[in-house]
């Protein structure tokens, strides 16, 4: 019995797709860099079934490609060409299992979407502060495979961060409960760690312990100008040491990205009565005190303000306003497509280092490919810059896109010089698995390929993805 037949045996009706319509969606990623093949798609309802597939592939051999929303930017959740593999999407393990307020905690299935995920947490009068532009389509398998970040992690941390416990089906097909809603558990290895950022490599997260926090009841959003590129981090400094680590989000929008939103995306505006670069998202959030947040950081902008450090700053009067002002920075992420063709990075820097890699940088690639926009935007609190790169105009899309490996090695090296990562939150998938070699130590490399020896000796669970060919 091959292994088709195997799973067609032991799985419920409709958990197999073999039509190549139906399979179509799951074997395209995100931005549609890879088209892959499978066997089939197996959608399992619950633990036990992803525990069967795997161990049927284990048996015969055949890989396993975990997916789950599929809005990964790397390529990570898509099989490879050969059609040999499983894409396992967990799409239909997504319930809620339990929500324990006083522990503050929440368990949830690795196909939850994410926004789900916060909707439950709110309705338990909880947070659950991972938020991301695609919080509305990924899952939290996804999240946690990927180590997801998003906008709040200067105050909340990434998934690493979030997560107490994990329920994984290994490589062999055994079930892994490590459902633990502990904040302390000295007892040896932090296996959970393992798999999260793993890409579905050394096995396939199946639930989760997640954190929960009050909910906030008070939000002061504000949009601000800098002076200058400069004045961003003295200003960051003296927000988070005046809040009392109120301060959740800061985010940094450049003219060019406002301009380009404004030009073609519909309901952008410019807050501002003239231009400003760079502009500054900046949110902070405390629970009910006699503390007034407002009235305890508008002395601050206003020192700001003195000290040349802001041209300008608006509070939002409502969370009406504040909606409105976060638009725009979704606005810059859809706005780059109007410029036509685009290469992207997701690098970190140090926090510190931030302002010494974009003045190297910028200037270094406009040099390398004359007229080229650089369009770096993103989580300046966390040291996350969305180094985007756009079209110059009159250039063929497909000769701007020849140059990717140049222009991907100049910023990467650039990334490196400043002790930072060529992927800071969207994983390596395989966009980048082959140039993690040349920045990350051989001695990592290899105690990596150590650890994936010995949770997966047949190399069946997600093949081709995060770790490097060997030479």
């Amino acid at each position: 019995m091959d292994v088709m037949e195997t799973l067609q045996a032991g799985l419920p009706p409709g958990t197999l797709l073999t039509e190549p319509a139906a399979m179509a969606p799951y074997l395209l990623d995100w931005r549609k860099l890879y088209q892959g093949r499978a066997l089939c798609v197996a959608r399992p309802r619950e633990t036990g079934e992803v525990a069967r597939i795997v161990a049927a592939a284990a048996a015969a051999g055949v890989a396993v490609v975990p997916q789950g929303g599929n809005t990964g930017l790397t390529g990570g959740s898509v099989p490879l060409e050969a059609g040999d593999s499983i894409l396992l999407s967990l799409e239909r393990m997504d319930r809620v299992r339990a929500i324990d307020a006083a522990n503050y905690t929440m368990t949830v299935e690795a196909g939850c979407i994410l926004q789900k995920v916060q909707e439950a947490a709110a309705a338990a009068d909880r947070l659950f502060p991972l938020s991301l532009a695609a919080e509305g389509s990924c899952r939290i398998g996804g999240n946690l495979s990927t180590n997801a970040g998003g906008i709040a992690v200067l105050h909340y941390g990434n998934m690493r961060d979030l997560t107490l416990g994990l329920e994984v089906v290994l490589p062999d097909g055994r079930i892994w409960d490590g459902l633990r809603a502990l904040r302390k558990d000295n007892t040896g290895y932090d296996l959970k760690q393992l798999f999260i950022g793993a890409e579905g490599t050394l096995g396939v997260i199946t639930a989760a312990v997640l954190k929960l926090f009050p909910l906030p009841r008070q939000r002061v959003t504000i949009f601000a100008a800098a002076s200058n590129m400069a004045a961003t981090l003295p200003l960051l400094a003296r927000l988070r040491e005046a809040s009392g680590g109120a301060l959740t989000s800061y985010e940094m929008i450049p003219r060019v990205a406002l301009a380009l939103a404004m030009a073609h995306v519909p309901g952008s505006f410019d807050p501002f009565d003239k231009p400003h670069d760079p502009y500054l998202l900046i949110e902070l959030t405390a629970g009910a005190s006699a503390v007034d947040l407002r009235a305890e950081i508008e002395p601050v902008l206003a020192s700001a303000l003195e000290d040349g450090l802001l041209a300008d700053a608006n509070i939002a009067a409502s969370e009406v306003q504040a909606k409105r002002l976060w638009f725009l920075r979704e606005a810059v992420v859809d706005a780059q497509t109007a410029a036509g063709a685009g290469i992207k990075h997701d690098i970190a820097v140090p926090v510190a280092a931030v302002t010494a890699f974009l003045a190297e940088a910028k200037p270094a690639l406009e040099a390398a490919l004359p007229g080229v926009t650089v369009y770096a935007f993103g989580h300046l609190g966390d040291g996350n810059i969305h180094f985007n790169l756009l079209q110059p105009p009159g250039m063929e899309a497909s000769a701007f896109l020849a140059r990717t490996g140049e222009l991907n090695r100049l910023v990467h090296d650039l990334v490196a010089s400043h002790s930072g990562s060529i992927s800071a939150e969207h994983g390596l998938g395989r966009l980048r698995r082959e140039e993690i070699a040349r920045y990350k130590p051989a001695i990592e490399i290899e105690l990596m390929r150590r650890i994936k020896a010995a949770l997966d000796p047949q190399g069946i669970m997600n093949p081709g993805k995060l770790l490097p060919a060997k030479p």
